[in-house]
């Protein structure tokens, strides 16, 4: 079934302070409509701009991804992204009255559990998934970053961390499908290292950072009071307890998870690479993962979507079919020179995927513009019907006792012409639930992986066969 874009059913409106600039922010959170993508928009500036969250603005990635356009910049964008994407909110206008979007408590959860409160609405739009049908390699040789990007059926993230710690050792962290992010991603916290916090304070980094939003980790027994006070003093929070418990985390803040540090590095990697553009059906290897190497591999999967979208859709019609000719006799009562469809590659619960081999010795040319054969336009949605049809047939015990009556035909577009020689692959999607033998399905016609045709059609599958 084709799945209809969303956006929030009501604003969300959150108060919170920069990690990096130390400044209140007040963020509002708004519904958009279809196919507007994730836009922020700086309320405090004159014209109040808005900023596409696309990984060509990306103009910084030290501690944080920062996106700019015309002048107008928006620091610490990830954390809200990986909320909207693994929200599955394909739509959402991000307003703030500040530079940098509030770090909350270091990690998703808080704009998740704002948006779950407020809850989802469809839109008429469909999501236009990036379906990866290739092997992306990718790597930073220098930084010792690699990513991998393999074809899936769900966007799938596994990531590995080593940062020659004896904190952190290397660890692992799994998203096996975009609806686990809420239950073991969201909640995950940033982190830094003890041995950075001077570095950072001193180049006006974390004025915002507290051991509320960000775990601190500790690689060595030996950091004297005096140090841990000067570090205080340094960010600003003198009157801050700051205590050590052996090698491991500072103040002995509990760990949500033994590898949280992975998982927000999961995390950082759905919101850096919700800046794609576009949902993701792809399996993702991160190693030694950051912002940069994100930003990166984002615009690597960018120019890939640009790659596919020229090649067209690929179908491997190479492999043996779930039903050939024979087969399809057997189901449907159409003949010569009715019977429409040579093959059935696939079917799935929700889908199916037919064959038409146009030839020269089609009857239909005898009369139909003769000198200049071009397959009709209505034959092009009887075959597509028929594919319906079987998959239709499908469903039900004893096909061959079953009838399958046209009923509606909408949206119907036709984009090229097809000729003799000409393979049509018709993909099809049920657009709702069979219910009382009706079928609703939608498709579209492919011929070299370019959409030749397009339509959405209702029939009733009735027994009147005994």
């Amino acid at each position: 079934m084709a799945e209809k874009q969303r956006t929030l059913k009501e604003s969300v409106k959150l108060v919170g302070i920069g990690l990096h600039t130390g400044e209140k922010v007040n963020l509002e959170i708004c519904p958009a409509p279809d196919n507007h993508g994730y836009k922020f928009q700086r309320v405090d500036l004159e014209g109040e701009p808005t900023i596409k969250a696309d990984c060509d603005l990306v103009v910084a990635t030290d501690r944080g991804t920062t996106l700019e356009y015309k002048g107008a910049r928006v620091y610490t964008t990830e954390h809200i992204l990986a909320a909207l994407y693994g929200c599955q909110v394909d739509n959402a206008l991000i307003k703030l009255d500040g530079p940098e979007v509030p770090i909350m408590d270091g990690s998703s959860m808080v704009f998740v559990e704002a948006f779950e409160k407020v809850g989802y609405v469809d839109q008429n739009a469909e999501r236009d998934y990036f379906v990866l049908t290739e092997n992306i390699p990718w790597e930073d040789t220098e930084k010792g970053i690699e990513f991998l990007a393999v074809p899936d059926s769900n966007y799938r993230i596994t990531v590995m961390v080593d940062y020659k710690s004896p904190v952190l050792g290397t660890q692992h962290a799994s998203m096996y499908n975009i609806e686990q992010f809420n239950t073991e991603i969201a909640a995950c916290r940033t982190f830094v290292f003890l041995r950075e916090l001077e570095f950072l304070a001193k180049n006006n980094l974390i004025k915002g950072g507290d051991l509320d939003n960000a775990i601190v980790l500790v690689e060595r027994l030996d950091v004297s009071q005096e140090e841990l006070d000067r570090l205080a003093k340094l960010l600003g929070k003198e009157d801050l307890k700051i205590t050590i418990d052996g090698i491991g985390v500072l103040n002995s803040t509990k760990l949500k998870f033994e590898n949280e540090p992975a998982r927000h590095k999961l995390l950082d990697i759905v919101g850096d690479l919700a800046l794609v553009g576009r949902p993701i059906k792809a399996h993702i290897l991160g190693a030694r993962p950051g912002h940069s190497g994100n930003v990166r591999f984002a615009k690597v999967l960018k120019e890939q979507i640009k790659k596919q979208e020229k090649e067209g859709k690929r179908f491997d019609l190479t492999k043996e079919p779930l039903y050939n000719i024979n087969d399809i006799e057997k189901m449907l009562p159409h003949r010569f020179p009715f019977l429409m469809i040579d093959k059935i590659m696939e079917i799935h619960d929700e889908s199916i995927v037919g064959v038409k081999n146009i030839t020269m010795n089609e009857p239909i040319f005898t009369g139909h513009f003769p000198g200049n054969p071009i397959f009709p336009g209505v034959l092009q949605i009887e075959a597509m019907a028929q594919v319906g049809g079987i998959f239709a047939l499908s469903k039900v015990e004893d096909p061959h006792l079953y009838s399958t009556y046209f009923m509606k035909i909408d949206n119907v577009k036709f984009k090229q012409k097809v000729i003799p020689g000409d393979t049509i692959v018709f993909e099809l999607f049920l657009l709702s639930p069979i219910r009382r033998g009706l079928v609703e399905m939608g498709g579209k016609a492919y011929v070299n992986g370019k959409v030749v045709m397009e339509a959405e059609m209702l029939a009733q599958v009735i027994k009147d066969k005994e």
